[in-house]
């Protein structure tokens, strides 16, 4: 893969690489339009992999939350054709990395000194790069180390980056009214803390030394003394991501025990720390040389105040669910429903989340359930596909729902998702055993 010397870091040029990727789009769909007069029959299929293969390469030409967002939109198969599922999906831990030169010079930037004048011996070429850093393997005092430097101009790019994404996230889901920029402030607050490396460091030791009671599951040692805002360095562990070991996996048994550990992990965080990890894609979990799960990325961190864990949490009651009186007092307070809410749309609200919800949170009401389960995801792709085409929704009175909801739901898709592809069977209340 061809290593980047340089990344646009002021507005204009970012701007620049978007429009110039704008181009592109527009010449597939003249194209398109032009063979679909010759043959009718032609399908969207051609054009959807042309513009996926042509956005990506300019989000990865500009990393950093621009191509953030597209790691986040990969994770929901239903939101986008399979084309860009498939071609986002690879800014999860397969981007162009900065060149050797830049890296060195970006470590020198920022610990002051060269890596090979740290570390014994440094790989001058990443061996993983994704959106916002990338890893160099090092090796100190007979240990291997991973050294993630942050690409250039970042966090200084994050205002712009969302800005010119905005119009197409509010195109996307729907986004109206004053209230969307909750949103977004949202989306831009945990970007600009997964650009801190020094908060991800402490995230990262509390997060380890709260959860090493978890079984199947290892961390990372972390080194403070070779880090700083920009540069993070730990423990190289050996091992496949996830979704390598998916690919191959023929054991069973040991993808139940990779789907518990999974579990137990994000159950406990989310009950017991109020505090959960909540970046679930596949680039962020190993399987080690012992086939334990190992969480190296403590970047994203979202806090799940009271005020919202507990109304979130009473929706997934079966008795609260079937219970209309009893939705609406944690559907007011989750702004689901609001004080100037009509009747009919009151009702509308409440029928359409207690439907979601009840499908949603069936793995939570079950003592086991099997994420293997393909009537599952399908009935829930189908519950979102027919909400996306809901004229009625989209006219009615601007965006549902408190902003927590972004990373929280976000966290439990993603979760869903890694225990999907790995086909696990898992019991769901064995983390109560350790709170």
């Amino acid at each position: 893969m061809k290593s980047l010397d340089r990344i646009p870091t002021s507005k204009i040029a970012r701007a620049g690489q978007l429009v110039k990727t704008g181009f592109k789009v527009g010449g597939n769909y003249a194209a398109y339009y032009g063979e679909k007069v010759i043959n009718p029959s032609l399908t969207k299929e051609k054009l959807h992999q042309e513009n996926a293969g042509d956005i990506y390469e300019g989000l990865q030409q500009l990393k950093g939350s621009a191509l953030k967002v597209a790691q986040m939109l990969s994770m929901d198969k239903n939101i986008m054709p399979q084309a860009y599922v498939e071609q986002f999906s690879l800014s999860q831990f397969s981007v162009p990395p900065l060149s050797g030169p830049l890296a060195r010079k970006t470590f020198k930037n920022h610990l002051g000194i060269y890596p090979e004048q740290l570390f014994e011996t440094f790989s001058a070429e990443a061996v993983q790069a994704a959106s916002i850093g990338q890893v160099h393997l090092a090796e100190k005092d007979g240990k291997k180390i991973a050294v993630k430097i942050q690409y250039p101009g970042v966090a200084d790019s994050i205002k712009s980056d969302l800005a010119m994404v905005k119009p197409f996230a509010t195109r996307m889901f729907n986004l109206k009214g004053k209230d969307s920029e909750k949103y977004f402030i949202e989306v831009e607050n945990k970007l600009l803390e997964e650009t801190d490396y020094t908060l991800e460091l402490k995230q990262s030791i509390e997060h380890t030394e709260a959860c090493k009671k978890l079984t199947n599951i290892r961390f990372p040692e972390y080194y403070p003394e070779w880090s700083s805002p920009k540069i993070l360095t730990m423990e190289w562990i050996d091992g496949v991501h996830l979704s390598e070991f998916c690919k191959a996996n023929t054991n069973q048994d040991q993808a139940n025990q990779l789907g518990q550990a999974l579990w137990d992990f994000y159950l406990f965080q989310i009950h017991h720390l109020k505090a959960v990890h909540a970046d679930p894609h596949p680039g962020n979990f190993l399987v080690d040389t012992a086939g334990k799960l190992v969480a190296i990325d403590f970047g994203c961190i979202k806090r799940i105040p009271d005020d919202f864990y507990i109304p979130y949490f009473e929706l997934a009651k079966p008795e609260v669910l079937a219970d209309v009186e009893a939705m609406m007092k944690p559907l007011i307070a989750l702004e689901i429903v609001r004080p100037d809410d009509t009747p009919d749309e009151i009702n509308y609200y409440r029928s359409i989340f207690q439907e979601l919800l009840m499908l949603f949170s069936k793995p939570l009401q079950s003592e086991t359930f099997d994420f293997s389960d393909d009537q599952f995801f399908s009935r829930m792709a189908a519950l979102g596909e027919r909400l996306a085409k809901d004229s009625k929704l989209r006219k009615m009175n601007g965006n549902r729902g408190s902003a927590h909801f972004l990373y929280i739901n976000r966290t439990f898709f993603g979760l869903y998702q890694l225990l999907h592809d790995l086909k696990a069977n898992i019991d769901t209340q064995q983390y109560l055993q350790l709170i």
